[in-house]
């Protein structure tokens, strides 16, 4: 057996299965209000074992029967390029180290099974109520490809948020909610110039 693996199974004493939860465990419950549709919730877990985590989650949903309830879990990454010796290497690195999505409908089952996961040590949100992400967060975080609904139309000025134009302020040419892509002029260097941009990367002004 492998030290990771050791050290994981170290841990099933603080982070029983649901069925074995502990008195602790159940003292920690806190009824939750049901969300009427499913949304990405982000977990905290013991660095390392965000894999094991999804793997857990994953089966545990398969084991029982609960896929109208949590929908998937995943663990966002990204791939990179690393030089040694001289030699390229794609390598897969996390992007949120220490942290799990999950896309789940909330309710007190589905958040005692999530917090009851060995390795998960809490959602994020305020206490133990688990605050979910907007959809423009889970698309700019890479997790879902969901689409994004910008409120602003034609001729109105945006802001750009992100990327080597932030700050700078705009005006809105055109709009593809297909591609979920603006098109921005802005005044730079005393000429316009038209730049496109995701959704995500601009708001109203």
């Amino acid at each position: 057996m492998d030290n990771e693996n050791l050290e994981f199974n170290q841990l099933e004493g603080q982070h029983a299965e649901p069925e074995k939860a502990s008195e602790e465990s159940k003292r920690l419950f806190i009824k939750q209000e049901k969300t009427d549709k499913p949304y990405w919730y982000v977990v905290y877990t013991y660095s390392g074992y965000e894999n094991k985590v999804m793997t857990n989650l994953l089966k545990t949903v398969e084991n029982n029967g609960l896929q109208d309830l949590i929908y998937d879990v995943k663990v966002p990454m990204e791939e990179t390029i690393e030089v040694k010796n001289g030699k390229k290497k794609h390598v897969q690195r996390k992007l949120f180290p220490g942290y799990v999505m999950v896309k789940m409908l909330l309710t007190d089952e589905s958040w005692y099974v999530v917090r009851n996961t060995r390795g998960v040590t809490g959602f994020v949100g305020p206490g133990s109520k688990p605050i979910p992400l907007s959809d423009m967060e889970v698309r700019s975080m890479g997790v879902e490809d969901v689409p994004v609904r910008l409120d602003v139309e034609v001729g109105e000025n945006v802001m750009i948020t992100a990327g080597p134009l932030e700050g700078f302020i705009g005006i809105v040419n055109e709009i593809s909610v297909e591609r979920q892509k603006v098109k921005v002029t802005v005044s730079m260097f005393g000429r316009d110039t038209q730049v496109e941009l995701d959704f995500v990367q601009v708001k109203r002004v």
